[in-house]
């Protein structure tokens, strides 16, 4: 029999090399077409009397990304239909299907022939599970090579015996720590904890996997033997009761309950550990099924995994632009924007010019990037000669005409109209007529800058978020004469840097930075409200948030928050920002000289480390304090999230925004919009359009203005629709489509 992923040859020892390699896919995923072939091969390695054993392996540079995700997809969009007519009955369904890889693992682990994964590069997700059900596990001595079970991530759990393998190999705190945070670990590790048996030089790797079967390794599993024990203990003993206490309280902790998933992690490793195994997989069959109907797991799975990778992929590049092959980028500016922009092209195997006022300043944005990679070395993640080789892609100058050659200009100067009118000027004299010029500004609107360009359609906003190396969401910004290759030289350029690239329209603030300033500005009122601080940012993080409002704008400096306040009501007026706020941000920076983290005194104090910062006392004498008890915390929760939301609806309204993948994947990315939710607009779907404009306006009669719903969210209400259905990304002759 053939197949059309895998390829079976058996030596002259009866030993089957099974090799993983899906045709037209860059890499290898359980498909339905997958599971139905591995099957077959199980069958026939078992039932064939001269098949001693078998060696699973990739033919491609990695193992495998785990089950196809789309497949998730197609069975909670078939159980939302199917349970319209018998709920029951779609609950049945999707119990079984969530079964199926879990009883093929079972199979091959119970065949009653050695099994052994030979791991050549990355192993995740469903391809570490089966991995696990293997009765030995080999991997190769590489950087390529790193397994991990991280479905977690995107609001599910690992359904396909993970939660009872793992902890039956290793011991229940590092089980549970890799299992809910979804920890990559490298083959020491993996071996460390038991998860692997031998690490492998690369060459050796399928032959050492042989070695295993040839030298007599059992066709059962540990747990499948009489007498076997649990790695640490029972679950009801000394360790037990010093390990799940704390560990239950330890996840209420960190999540704040957002993620039924981890909470379900806890739920079967602790059950699933005190019943046969056989049982203990039925348990985690169940558990998976209740999450795979969770509003937390559609959103999650949509943004986090499906969105972003259509995203990532270039879904909003417009078609026939040829591909953008850069030979050389450069870079206005030295500063840290620039400097880190250098990082990360230099990292891409780009080479790049960085420029600015004189060679010191740029040999000093040369150095942070030398400063980065030397961390990276020191941690063991980069070797001396990757350290060399980015360092010599990177050419520090002080002459505009090093810029000749270059494919794209990204100009990261001062924050400010003239600087940058004579930067631009400065660089089109020397760049050919084909080249990009992109501004990193981050407040300026595109299309007023793009006019002191001589070529406004190749003038386009590339807008990155600091540190660089750090933050993955790029924000592209269309003037209003920006041509299709600027548009795609942008997004491939972004690709490139491995980062994911949003386009948004030209407006003030742009996207992202008009809906964080609405979270900073809610906080604000809080605050004059006389709300408690820690509440405030007790609150952020109860409803999902990494970062509180008023840690954010320290993070961001509290005098650019005077800044933009005063810019605003120069350009739009006094009515334009709220005299309270401006009070309080005039009070905070000119009474007190509390600036931020950046000189150690902002809404935190910040002491010499190793302390930690904690909120300035004197908060609490700005405006009178209400009682704690006399402040609806959840209304707090509620009021920081909506009023984001309600921002990026405008946004969609104003046409700034066009896709809603954009403006999830964007919240979730650049300021950590409650990734439970899906984003800033999959949390108005979840709550549905109705009941979320009822929300607004009881916010709206008791704090103001700021809750009123805009006419979309009314009309969407109405006629009962979501973002996704007004807006649909994937409708029918739609260009911006993944590609």
């Amino acid at each position: 029999m053939s197949y059309a992923n895998f390829t079976l040859d058996i030596d002259a020892d009866g030993i089957a090399l099974v090799t993983w390699n899906s045709p037209d896919r860059s890499m290898n995923v359980f498909t339905e077409e997958v599971m139905r072939e591995l099957n077959a091969i199980v069958d026939k390695v078992a039932g064939d009397a001269a098949i001693k054993g078998a060696v699973i392996t990739s033919g491609k540079d990695t193992f495998s990304g785990g089950a196809d995700i789309t497949l998730l997809q197609k069975m909670l969009t078939t159980f939302a239909t199917d349970k319209v007519k018998d709920v029951e009955k779609a609950t049945k369904a999707l119990f079984d299907n969530a079964g199926i890889m879990n009883g093929l693992f079972r199979k091959l682990e119970t065949c009653g022939k050695p099994w052994v994964s030979a791991i050549n590069g990355t192993c995740m997700g469903g391809a570490f599970e089966m991995s696990l059900a293997c009765h030995g596990r080999v991997a190769a001595d590489s950087d390529k090579v790193r397994m991990a079970l991280p479905e977690v991530k995107i609001g599910i759990f690992p359904g396909a015996g993970g939660t009872q393998r793992v902890p039956r190999l290793t011991d229940q705190q590092q089980a549970l720590q890799m299992l809910t945070s979804g920890q990559t670990l490298s083959p020491q590790k993996a071996k460390a904890m038991g998860l692997i048996h031998e690490i492998a030089e690369p060459a050796k790797l399928v032959e050492t996997a042989k070695a295993m079967i040839r030298n007599g390794l059992k066709p059962v599993a540990p747990w499948d033997e009489k007498g076997f024990k649990l790695p640490g203990g029972p679950i009801y003993s000394a360790a037990g009761a010093n390990l799940w206490p704390p560990a239950i309280a330890i996840l209420r902790r960190e999540t704040y309950g957002n993620y039924p998933a981890a909470v379900a992690i806890l739920k079967c490793v602790y059950e699933g550990l005190l019943v046969p195994f056989d049982t203990a997989l039925r348990i985690e069959q169940r558990y998976f099924t209740e999450i795979m109907r969770s509003k937390e797991a559609a959103a999650m799975i949509r943004s986090l995994f499906v969105s972003l990778q259509e995203l990532n992929k270039g879904a909003r590049r417009p078609a026939g632009v040829p591909d953008t092959k850069f030979k050389k980028i450069g870079i206005l500016g030295a500063g840290f924007m620039g400097a880190g922009i250098a990082y990360v092209t230099a990292k891409a195997g780009i080479p790049v010019v960085l420029l600015d006022r004189d060679m010191e300043a740029a040999a000093k944005g040369k150095a942070h990037s030398e400063s980065l990679v030397s961390d990276q070395v020191k941690k063991g993640r980069a070797k001396p000669e990757e350290k060399d080789k980015l360092l010599s892609l990177i050419t520090p100058t002080a002459d505009y005409a090093d810029l000749a050659g270059c494919d794209l200009v990204v100009e990261a100067v001062f924050e400010d109209s003239a600087v940058k009118k004579n930067a631009t000027e400065q660089a089109e004299a020397v760049l050919k007529s084909s080249a990009i010029f992109a501004s990193n500004t981050s407040t300026i609107p595109i299309t007023g800058l793009a006019k002191n360009s001589a070529r406004p359609k190749n003038f386009i906003g590339i807008h990155f978020f600091s540190p660089v190396d750090k933050m993955m969401l790029v924000e592209i910004i269309l003037g209003k004469k920006t041509g299709d290759k600027a548009l795609a030289t942008a997004i491939d350029f972004v690709r490139a840097i491995k980062k994911t690239p949003i386009v948004v329209n030209d407006t003030r603030g742009f996207y992202v930075n008009r809906c964080v300033l609405r979270y900073m500005s809610e906080a604000y009122k809080m605050l004059i409200e006389g709300v408690p601080a820690p509440m405030i940012e007790n609150a952020a993080k109860a409803a999902g948030m990494p970062v509180g409002p008023l840690a954010l704008t320290d993070e961001t400096a509290i005098d650019l928050a005077q800044k933009i306040m005063k810019q605003t009501i120069k350009d739009l007026g006094h009515k334009a920002v709220d005299p309270r706020q401006m009070a309080l941000i005039n009070i905070m920076v000119d009474d007190h000289g509390r600036f931020g983290r950046k000189n150690g005194k902002g809404f935190y104090d910040y002491p010499a480390k190793p302390a930690k910062k904690k909120l300035w006392p004197g908060l609490k004498d700005l405006y009178p304090q209400l009682a704690a008890e006399k402040v609806d915390y959840e209304e707090l929760q509620q009021r920081l999230l909506v009023t984001i939301a309600l921002e990026a609806a405008r946004v969609m309204e104003e046409g700034i925004v066009t896709d809603p993948r954009e403006a999830d994947v964007g919240s979730i990315l650049a300021f950590g919009f409650a990734p439970y939710t899906g984003g800033a607009l999959s949390y108005i779907d979840g709550i549905g359009a109705k009941q979320f404009v009822k929300i607004a306006k009881g916010l709206q009669k008791k704090y103001g203005a700021e809750f009123k719903a805009p006419k979309l969210l009314i009309d969407m209400a109405e006629k009962g629709e979501t973002f996704y259905e007004r807006f649909d990304p994937y409708a029918k002759g739609d260009v911006k489509q993944a590609a």
